[in-house]
């Protein structure tokens, strides 16, 4: 059959086969045709994502990959998004069943939940069968829930090496593939990035379509009204989409008023987003203002209101935004779906639109009461100490911090905890338990979240605010203004530090180190192990002058066979000698403690004992700690897991004031390297990164110019 010619509504000229069998939307005046039989799926050249092949080159266990798998043989015909363009309306249903029965296969066997990306199969089918990407500009705002997306868009075989060194990225990636517009960050970007590609596009002349996906988890952050406020300002086309899968800080959300999709609201939703009803609307603003401003305002209300009343609780804000609010749309209902995306896609100057769409993270899944794990928590503490006196170790940091502070909580009751990020860790559970008075999570709102603790400073509590490495980035201003200039108490718990292992460099707390300790009234420590966390955690509760921070990774403890006790409050700027040896003195800051440990252990069999220092802070340095190290050795090695200008450069700053350089110590810093860490194992990731105890060795072999021995440490 020859193919139509192309739409006049779509300015790119893709040619589509038209046959029988059409979805029924009567409101719709749109020319896309939604149908076809799977004998034109041939058109679809059989490549992949551009520059993915050369991104990506993880080993593929393909027995594994395909054992046991429901048949999919709609979804093995789909190369890209092009597939989509000439399946029937019961085609692109069954591929979303399709789709789904895939993910839970290729989840089962790790540690990934795909609930989130299990919610938004039916959206993500409709958008790529509606919109033409790469060329429409599709944006994600949580990596969670686009694996449908990276199925769909030629990575299907790779996604068994999702978060595994050299393998697919967990979120959308530019480098990855041409059709992931943005990067998935920490949420809440998609309509800044998409506004900003919406303007160059106007500015340019092109034609392309701008589709930025939210989630109802990110709306809770500030950067989101931000953007929609610029977008209906600007008025540049784009289409946003909330996917709203119903979650809510509200402790009883059960009992709260819930946004219901049923025929009316269906119906509604497509005359909302038809051509003929906008056009109409857009006539009468026309008129009004012709008639006068009076006029004008009088009927700018009267619309409100109607709006209001046929849209959900809320639903008006999004218009006071500037965004033309459509919905609730099922989202799991591709034929509501396409017909509105089809109505938004077809009119070239309407602004920005927002289209409400109702999803369920448990849609199809089976599997659905696998607990969650989600961006920025996967390797975090899972199993939680229902008892303080419990003799078995906690098995993480966070669980040692959480208990700790419970203890302190105990005899304290101005301790409070304010926790802001995308999920909460599951240790925190325990002090939301215990004290669910004190307990404060306040999502993706880590700007709020600091101030928020100052101000409970201010009261006279003891707020300690946990936030992941990563996302207090996103506070730093008010860290800066709301805390440490005014020397407010605020207790920082930097969680995620370091490297954070399949996260990759989206999660990597690599910064903190530097942007807090040059903070002038920050105190700014790190724990060498679990013993040191619960001494940190009775510290920081001491600190009531100013404000103080301590760092923890991910992962399992160190120590064994020990039980929460009462920390020991440390003296501030005080470190500590682990082993006393000469020539080569570590001085490590926080976890790394530990390699430079096992660095001493592999040097010491072969007959080099060198210093092993613990500097627990890093501002305030340990003077007198330093000023030992430098007299008794030839060479100071510093180590920590952080970025270029943290606590080596704070270290440099000192010797070389005071002189210290001047006589015979030389000074080697070991950081990370000034490049992002993929995602692979926390163990490749510190090969890559040269944080091992066989690099840090190494480093001390080569000062001691052994060089053939370092090489076969750096080689082994």
């Amino acid at each position: 059959m020859a193919a139509t010619a192309p739409s006049s509504a779509y300015p790119f000229g893709i040619p589509f086969h038209s046959h029988s069998r059409r979805v029924d939307c009567s409101t719709s005046t749109s020319m896309f045709p939604i149908h076809a039989d799977l004998s034109t799926i041939s058109m679809c050249p059989r490549s992949a994502s551009k520059g993915l092949v050369d991104q990506v080159y993880a080993q593929l266990d393909n027995d594994d990959y395909y054992r046991e798998k429901v048949p999919t043989p709609i979804l093995d015909m789909v190369e890209n998004p092009l597939c989509l363009k000439n399946l029937s309306l019961q085609e692109l249903k069954q591929l979303a069943v399709e789709i789904r029965s895939d993910l839970s296969s290729i989840m089962s066997g790790t540690q990934i939940s795909p609930k989130a990306s299990m919610a938004v199969v039916e959206l993500t089918v409709a958008i790529h069968h509606v919109f033409n990407a790469p060329v429409d500009k599709i944006l994600w705002d949580v990596g969670d829930q686009t694996y449908a997306h990276k199925i769909l868009t030629g990575r299907r075989s790779l996604m068994t090496t999702m978060r595994r060194k050299n393998g697919l990225s967990g979120v959308t990636s530019r480098f990855e593939s041409e059709y992931d517009a943005f990067g998935a960050g920490h949420g809440c970007s998609s309509i800044s990035a998409g506004l900003g590609m919406a303007v160059a596009r106007d500015i340019k002349g092109r034609r392309e379509r701008v589709i930025a996906v939210i989630s109802n988890w990110t709306t809770m952050a500030g950067q989101a009204y931000e953007a929609m406020s610029n977008a209906g300002y600007l008025d540049s086309n784009m289409v946003v989409i909330l996917n709203d899968s119903r979650h809510s800080l509200l402790p009883k959300i059960e009992e709260g008023p819930k946004t219901f999709v049923n025929a009316l609201s269906s119906t509604l939703s497509k005359l909302q987003s038809s051509k003929s009803f906008r056009r109409f609307r857009e006539a009468a603003k026309g008129v009004t203002k012709r008639i006068g401003r009076g006029m004008h305002e009088l009927a700018a209300k009267v619309d409100e209101y109607a709006r209001g009343m046929m849209g959900p609780l809320g639903s008006t804000l999004f218009e006071e935004l500037g965004l033309y609010y459509i919905g609730p749309v099922d989202g799991h209902n591709i034929e509501d779906l396409i017909c509105v995306l089809q109505e938004v896609a077809s009119l070239d100057s309407m602004g920005p639109v927002l289209v409400h769409v109702i999803t369920d993270e448990n849609q199809g899944d089976e599997n659905s009461q696998k607990s969650d794990i989600s961006d920025g928590q996967q390797d975090e503490g899972s199993v939680k100490s229902d008892s303080l006196d419990n003799p078995v170790r906690p098995q993480t940091y966070g669980n040692c911090f959480v208990e700790t502070l419970v203890v302190e909580a105990e005899k304290d009751k101005d301790i409070v905890v304010v926790h802001a990020g995308l999920t909460m860790e599951p240790s925190l559970e325990l002090f939301q338990e215990k004290f669910p008075d004190r307990f404060f999570d306040v999502g993706m709102a880590e700007q709020h979240a600091v101030t928020f603790a100052s101000g409970l400073a201010c009261g006279g509590l003891k707020p300690f605010c946990v936030i992941a490495s990563s996302f207090l980035q996103r506070a730093y201003d008010q860290v800066v203004h709301d805390v440490d200039q005014q020397r407010i108490p605020v207790r920082f718990v930097i969680t995620s530090a370091g490297l954070v292992g399949s996260d990759g460099p989206l999660q990597c707390g690599a910064f903190d180190i530097n942007f807090m300790s040059c903070l002038p009234n920050m105190i700014v420590m790190a724990p060498s192990d679990e013993v040191e966390l619960m001494h940190m955690v009775a510290t920081a509760t001491r600190i009531n002058s100013q404000p103080i921070c301590f760092r923890y990774p991910r992962g399992a403890l160190v120590g064994r066979g020990y039980t929460i006790s009462d920390g020991i409050p440390i003296k501030i700027g005080r470190g500590r000698v682990l082993v006393e040896g000469k020539d080569v003195a570590f001085l490590g800051y926080g976890s790394m403690v530990q390699n430079c440990l096992k660095a001493h252990s592999l040097l010491a069999k072969l007959g080099i004992e060198v210093t092993v220092a613990d500097a627990r802070f890093c501002k305030p340095l340990d003077i007198k700690l330093l000023r030992q190290l430098c007299k008794h050795h030839s060479f100071l090695v510093t180590v920590e897991e952080g970025s270029i200008g943290g606590f080596g450069s704070q270290v440099a700053q000192f010797i070389a004031v005071n002189g210290l350089l001047d006589g015979r110590i030389q000074w080697r810093p070991i950081v990370l390297p000034d490049r992002y860490i993929e995602h692979a194992s926390p163990n490749e990731q510190l090969d890559q990164a040269g944080l091992s105890g066989h690099h840090i060795a190494a480093t001390a072999l080569s000062l001691l110019g052994r060089t053939r021995e370092a090489l076969l440490f750096m080689c082994s």
